[in-house]
C-alpha cells in the first residue's frame, strides 16, 4: 500500500513538473493597454503579439478605450484565465496597487510598459531612455547653432518626465554655458504640454529678447509646433534651432520644410518586441538585462531603458523603412 502511494505521489510530482515546464515553454501573457482606438497602441499591441508568439507564448489582449474601471476588471479577467505574466500600459498609474496585488498572489508576473505603475508591487518596467532624449534635444540644437541666446521650453510641469528631459539637456548645454558660447536667456514650463501655451510663451520670449534668440530647445514635438508659430509670425521659422519628440506626422513635415531641426523617434517595433522577449524571460525565471531602475513609491522597480533616434532630414526615411509612417503620409497626400 505505502509503495503505490509512494508511485503515485511520484507519478503525480513527475506530471505536475512537466505541465509547469511546458507553461513556461508555452507561456500565456495578458496585455492590458490604455486605448487601442488610439493608432499608436494599436501598432504597439500586433509588434508585440507578433514578438511573443515567435518566443512561444499565447497572448491575450484587453483595451479598456480610457476607462479606469474597465482596466481594473479586464486586469481580473486576465488574472481568472490563469495568465502567466500580465503587461500593463496603464490608464491610471495611481489606482494599480490592489489588483497588482491580486496578480502577485496568484504567481503572474506585472510588466509596466512605458509608463510606470506607481505605489505598487510589480515586477519590471520598461521604457525608452528620457535622459538621453534630452541630450538629443539639446545636442540637435546646439550643432545647428553652436552659439547664441537659448530659450528653454520644458514639458508639463507635472511630469517627472519633463523633469529627466531638462537633466539630459542641460547636461549637454551646461559645457556650453560656462564657456560663454550659450547664453540661456528665459526658461518655462509648458502646463499639459500644451501648444497654444508654448506658443505664448515664445511670444513673450521674443518680444523680451528683441528677437535675439538662436536656439529653442522645446521638450516634445506639440510645444516645438507652437514654439515654430510664434517664430513663423516674426519671418523667424527655419532661422531658429528648434528640437522636439515623438515624431508627431506634423512634426515631421516640418523637419523636412526645414523650419523645425530635429526631432527624437521612439521605435515602437523595439519597445514592443522587448517587452514580449521580457515578459517571457520572467515567466521562465531567466535573468533580463536591466540597465537601471526607478522607485515607484513601493519599490525600486527594475528598468530596461530603451535608446530612442535622433531624427533629422537627413534620416527621415527610416520612418518609412519602420513602417511608421507611409511616404504618402509624410508627403501629405
Amino acid at each position: 500500500m505505502n509503495l503505490k502511494t509512494t508511485l503515485l505521489a511520484g507519478l503525480l510530482a513527475l506530471c505536475t513538473t512537466g505541465f509547469a515546464q511546458a507553461d513556461a515553454q508555452h507561456p500565456k501573457i495578458g496585455f492590458s493597454i490604455d486605448d487601442l482606438r488610439l493608432e499608436r497602441w494599436a501598432r504597439d499591441r500586433d509588434y508585440f503579439v507578433a514578438a511573443a508568439e515567435q518566443l512561444g507564448a499565447k497572448v491575450y489582449v484587453q483595451s479598456a478605450d480610457a476607462n479606469e474601471q474597465r482596466q481594473l476588471s479586464q486586469i481580473e479577467n486576465l488574472i481568472s484565465r490563469g495568465v502567466d505574466a500580465i503587461v500593463i500600459v496603464p490608464f491610471n498609474a495611481t489606482v494599480l496597487n490592489n489588483v497588482v496585488a491580486e496578480a502577485k498572489k496568484a504567481g503572474v508576473k506585472v510588466i509596466s510598459y512605458d509608463r510606470l505603475i506607481l505605489n505598487a508591487d510589480i515586477d519590471a518596467y520598461i521604457s525608452f531612455d528620457n535622459e538621453k532624449v534630452g541630450e538629443m534635444q539639446a545636442g540637435g540644437v546646439l550643432k545647428a547653432q553652436p552659439k547664441g541666446n537659448f530659450f528653454l521650453l520644458g514639458g508639463a510641469p507635472t511630469d517627472n518626465n519633463a523633469k529627466i528631459l531638462r537633466q539630459g539637456q542641460m547636461k549637454v548645454l551646461q559645457p556650453a554655458i560656462d564657456k560663454g558660447d550659450v547664453k540661456v536667456v528665459g526658461q518655462q514650463w509648458v502646463k499639459e504640454w500644451n501648444p497654444t501655451e508654448a506658443l505664448a510663451i515664445v511670444e513673450n520670449a521674443l518680444t523680451a529678447n528683441d528677437n535675439k534668440i538662436d536656439g529653442i530647445v522645446a521638450s516634445n514635438d506639440a510645444t516645438a509646433g507652437g514654439a515654430i508659430q510664434a517664430l513663423a509670425a516674426q519671418k523667424l521659422a527655419g532661422k531658429v534651432a528648434v528640437s522636439g519628440q515623438d515624431a508627431d506626422l506634423a512634426a515631421i513635415k516640418r523637419v523636412i520644410a526645414g523650419t523645425q531641426t530635429m526631432t527624437v523617434y521612439k521605435p515602437l517595433k523595439l519597445i514592443a518586441s522587448e517587452a514580449a522577449k521580457l515578459s517571457v524571460q520572467l515567466v521562465r525565471n531567466e535573468k533580463p538585462a536591466f540597465n537601471s531602475s526607478y522607485d515607484n513609491g513601493t519599490k525600486k522597480v527594475d528598468t530596461l531603458l530603451l535608446t530612442p533616434t535622433e531624427l533629422t532630414k537627413a534620416n527621415v526615411d527610416l520612418l518609412v523603412k519602420d513602417g511608421f509612417y507611409t511616404q504618402a503620409q509624410i508627403d501629405g497626400k
